[in-house]
């Protein structure tokens, strides 16, 4: 297999300086600068309000409104009886890429279900939110859908969560020190 060389073109004085590229870069800031100001100070004025500017959002304050299909911290979904709607089908833990999800299934004492997960573990530190877990699910027992987008841990250990956390996440946030 032959190697096919390219030469680069050499770089005029210029070039070599930036100036060109430091210049667009400035006109490129300058002009969404000015044309916002122009936007808002107009929407102050009462005009042209079907325009939208840019608009900062004083985050922590301010939360951005955030899409219907976004993939937040996870949960499992229960039944009318507060049973947990899984049934250790293990089609999670088999698609995910991260290998973040571990379960260990026992015997259900109803007939009906045939399995349940004695502990269902999922560590957020290893997860990339890639939300297949949801898609394998046939169950629909596993959702990403809690609206909880600050995932911090002082350790690796509280990015782990059990069964009884995944169930309940609003009161298990993991903002607790060790």
């Amino acid at each position: 297999m032959a190697t096919k060389i390219i030469k680069r073109q050499e770089l005029s004085f210029w070039d070599n300086t930036y100036l060109p590229a430091v210049a667009l870069g400035l006109w490129i800031t300058s002009k969404h600068f000015f044309k916002n100001m122009l936007i808002h100070t107009l929407h102050c004025m009462g005009l042209f309000k079907n325009l939208s500017g840019a608009v900062t959002f004083q985050y922590p304050e301010e939360q951005r409104p955030l899409s219907k299909r976004l993939r937040t911290r996870h949960r499992l979904a229960r039944r009318a009886d507060g049973t947990t709607r899984c049934v250790a089908c293990m089609m999670c833990e088999t698609i995910c890429p991260a290998r973040c999800i571990d379960i260990v299934a026992a015997e259900h004492p109803d007939p009906n279900i045939e399995k349940y997960p004695a502990s269902f573990d999922l560590d957020l530190g290893m997860c990339v939110y890639c939300g297949f877990c949801v898609e394998a699910c046939p169950e629909d027992a596993i959702r990403m859908d809690t609206k909880i987008l600050d995932i911090a841990a002082y350790s690796r250990a509280q990015m782990q969560l059990d069964i009884k956390e995944l169930s309940n996440p609003r009161s298990s946030l993991l903002y607790k020190k060790p």
